[in-house]
Order: structure tokens, then C-alpha cells, then sequence
């Protein structure tokens, strides 16, 4: 028997759950597949987000044989064979098939290339399947003979509705006397992954049902094939053999644990801070999301105390990206101790708000006429530019001259923080200014 997110597979658009962007009446696809006209394509979105239901949709809709490759186990020798059977079908048949490879970021770049010549000369409409970055994983050439669509992970919505027709729908599954009393644990625990949900709830199923067939009390009316088998957040706990962790992504609990990770490492733990942020791994929170909260922080509470923290966290952000999941947790966690670890200071985060502070009380205040830039004649006649002086043309490159508008000359915004590097900052501006700045 074929598993149930096979069953389920959407065999037509009106099937599909989720990627309405794409599928829905008047989005890309869909207009496509009416218009018999289909371009090569990458389809790059999460596990289970519907990328081989739609290549297979696609084909269907337009009519066309289609063939499927995975890059997993498949080399070059295979896709020469391929295009040995297509060059041989194409001979009775006027449509151009469709050739499926999944998992294409997993082609090394000669096998990719080896797809170059079919796909330039239209012998196969090509429908790549990637969970990775096709700007990275793809080669340029290829990448340039194709169209991108991006699919999203299926809402928390949209994988209860799939809960339900799978129970509604399915040959098995609706003979059985099956109750969904919770959806969170099952919802959560798919991480906007159908074909996880659908594997889950199997797996529960049969669960609650060798549950079912060792009781002999007749307790809840489980008896035979009518025995009611009800799904909660906590047998689904038990099913799978994992806590559910109770992290509500648009909620309350959601800001408390981000919340206690940004704190953690403001205040220079880094052990609690690797807690935190095991907290929202295992909650399945996006790496997206965390890389980007420590990259604010790195110059909101770091800044210029370690100038190479915003580095450290901008290479997270980029490298996240590059390696993928499950990898990318080391990266996260070396970056949360790192940015823990470092000293600390918000001088700069402090300054541009009571920059803006001041902008907002004062206004518009004028430019000062040294620093206006005169470039036309009649500038140069209203002086603009007069007396201004180019810092590289004195000692140390500096002099000392006004550079805020007069109504504030000599306001001082940006205070250095109390650690090693910003203490030489501090002594570097008060030998340039003398008393113009003071930080006594």
C-alpha cells in the first residue's frame, strides 16, 4: 500500500493545497497550463511544499509525457538515457515532454551542463526541483534558460484543511472512526511540510491503534474496527516519540523566547544564549529570523566595543543561506556565543536616537554655507563652499571647523561607551577637538 501523503498527492490544481500565488485561476501557472505554452523552470521552495505535485500537474494539464530524474542517484549516464528514449519518442509524438529532476542543486556542474544542449534546442521542457538557493546551486547558464518560482511552506491553515480531507478522502483512512480534536502538536510538528503532516499522521494513527488493540477494559469504545481513535496534541506527543515544544510562532510565546535569546547575549551569557536559541530550533522557528535578530543586535548592543561582530553576523545571514538545514544551527550557535562573548556597547544605537530626537525638535536647519557644495556659478557667488577647509590638507588630515547647523554646533551625540576600543575612540576625539568635544 502506497503511504498516504502518496494517496493524497493533488493530481490537478484544484487539488493543491497552498501556493494559491501560483496555482490559483489568475496566477502564473495556471494561466500557463490554459495557454498549452510552458517554459523550463526551477521550482525552488522547502520539503513538502509541492514541487513534484506540480511538475506532475503541469505535465498533465498540458498533455505531455513526462520524465523524472533524481540528482540524488542519478549521473550523467542517466541523463543521456533519457534523452536517448525522448529523441526516440519525439519521433511519434508532436509535444515536447517534460523532464522532472529533483533535488537539481545536487548536480554537480557537468551534469548540469549536460543538460544544456537538450534544453537550448527545446527537446525537453526541463522543471528542476531545489530546496536551495537556485542562484547558488545552479549553474549561470542554465539558470539564464529558465523561469523562477518560488514556492512558500504551507500555511498552519492550509495543512489543517489537508488534516481534514485526508481523513475525509482517503480509501483507508475514512473507514476508520478518526477524530481531530487537536491540531497544533501535528500542524507544528510539519513545519509547513505536507508530506511530513501526512507521514505524522500515519504514524499516529497506527499508534492509537496498537494502542487501541491492547486494552481489553473497553474503555472510550475502542472495540474493532469502530474504535474511536481520537487525536490530541498529547498522543500525537507520544506517536512520534518527541515533546512537543509549545511555541506559538505568531504568539505570545513566540516574543518570550526571541526575547530571552537577544537578552542572554546583551547580557554576556553564552550558555543561556545557546539555550535560547535551542528553544527556537527545536520549535522550528526560521534561521532566517534568528540570524537577522543577531545581526541587529551586533551593532545595537556591540557595535563599535568589537566592530567585527556585525561582520561575524552578516557572514551568518549570508552563510545560512549558502549551507542550508541541519548545518546552519552550527553556524547560528558559533555566532549567538560569539556575539554573547564580545564586549559591549549601544553608543552608537544611542546617538542616532537622539540625532533623531533633535531633528525632530529643531527641523530643517540650514546647511552651514562652508559645507554646501557650489556647484554652478551662481552657488559660487551665494559663497557656497567659502571657507571650507579639505581635512587632507593639514596635519593628521584634520582641522577642526564646524560641521553641524549653528542653532547646534558643538552638541555631542554620540558618547563612547566605557571599554577598551571606544576608551581609544574617546582619547582620539578629545586630542582632535580639545574642548569643542567634551566627555567629561
Amino acid at each position: 500500500m502506497k503511504p498516504l501523503a502518496e494517496r493524497m498527492r493533488p493530481r490537478s490544481f484544484g487539488d493543491m493545497i497552498g501556493q494559491s500565488h501560483l496555482v490559483a485561476e489568475n496566477a502564473v501557472l495556471f494561466q500557463l497550463a490554459k495557454s498549452g505554452q510552458l517554459p523550463s523552470m526551477i521550482l525552488w521552495g522547502p520539503p513538502g511544499s509541492g514541487k513534484t505535485s506540480l511538475s506532475q500537474i503541469l505535465a498533465a494539464e498540458l498533455k505531455r509525457s513526462i520524465f523524472t530524474l533524481s540528482a540524488i542517484n542519478s549521473g550523467v549516464k542517466d541523463v543521456r538515457d533519457i534523452f536517448e528514449k525522448i529523441s526516440k519518442g519525439n519521433l511519434f509524438s508532436e509535444k515536447t515532454p517534460v523532464l522532472f529532476i529533483d533535488e537539481i542543486h545536487r548536480f554537480s556542474k557537468s551534469q548540469q551542463d549536460s543538460l544544456l544542449h537538450e534544453v537550448e534546442k527545446g527537446a525537453v521542457i526541463l522543471v528542476g526541483a531545489t530546496t536551495e538557493n537556485p542562484s547558488f546551486e545552479v549553474i549561470s547558464p542554465l539558470l539564464s534558460r529558465c523561469q523562477i518560482y518560488l514556492l512558500k511552506p504551507i500555511s498552519a491553515a492550509d495543512l489543517e484543511q489537508l488534516l481534514f480531507r485526508a481523513i475525509q478522502q482517503d480509501t483507508l483512512l475514512k473507514q476508520k472512526n478518526i477524530e481531530i480534536a487537536e491540531t497544533k502538536a501535528l500542524v507544528e510538528f510539519a513545519d509547513g511540510d505536507a508530506r511530513k503532516l501526512l507521514n505524522n499522521l500515519e504514524i499516529v494513527i497506527g499508534y492509537l491503534e496498537s494502542s487501541a488493540a491492547k486494552l481489553k477494559d473497553g474503555k472510550n469504545d475502542m472495540q474493532g474496527a469502530t474504535a474511536k481513535l481520537q487525536i490530541t496534541n498529547e498522543v500525537v506527543e507520544a506517536g512520534l516519540q518527541q515533546k512537543f515544544i509549545r511555541y506559538d510562532k505568531n504568539g505570545e510565546e513566540h516574543y518570550n523566547v526571541i526575547s530571552a535569546f537577544i537578552k542572554s547575549m546583551r547580557g554576556s551569557d553564552p550558555n543561556a544564549a545557546v539555550y535560547w536559541l535551542a528553544r527556537l530550533i527545536e520549535a522550528g522557528e526560521k534561521p532566517e529570523f534568528i540570524a537577522r535578530r543577531m545581526t541587529i543586535l551586533a551593532s545595537e548592543d556591540i557595535g563599535l566595543a568589537n566592530p567585527n561582530a556585525l561582520l561575524i553576523a552578516m557572514a551568518c545571514f549570508d552563510a545560512i543561506h549558502k549551507i542550508g538545514w541541519p548545518e546552519s544551527r552550527i553556524i547560528l550557535s558559533q555566532t549567538a556565543v560569539y556575539l554573547a562573548v564580545s564586549p559591549k556597547s549601544n553608543s552608537t544605537y544611542m546617538a542616532i536616537n537622539e540625532a533623531q530626537e533633535t531633528v525632530r525638535n529643531t527641523g530643517n536647519l540650514q546647511v552651514p554655507v562652508s559645507l554646501r557644495n557650489p556647484v554652478t556659478k551662481l552657488m559660487k557667488n551665494l559663497d557656497y563652499g567659502k571657507n571650507y577647509k579639505y581635512a587632507h590638507d593639514f596635519e593628521d588630515n584634520f582641522t577642526a571647523q564646524d560641521f553641524l547647523p549653528e542653532e547646534i554646533k558643538s552638541t555631542v551625540f554620540y558618547k563612547p561607551g566605557k571599554n577598551p576600543r571606544e576608551t581609544e575612540i574617546k582619547n582620539r576625539l578629545q586630542l582632535l577637538w580639545k574642548k569643542i568635544y567634551r566627555y567629561d
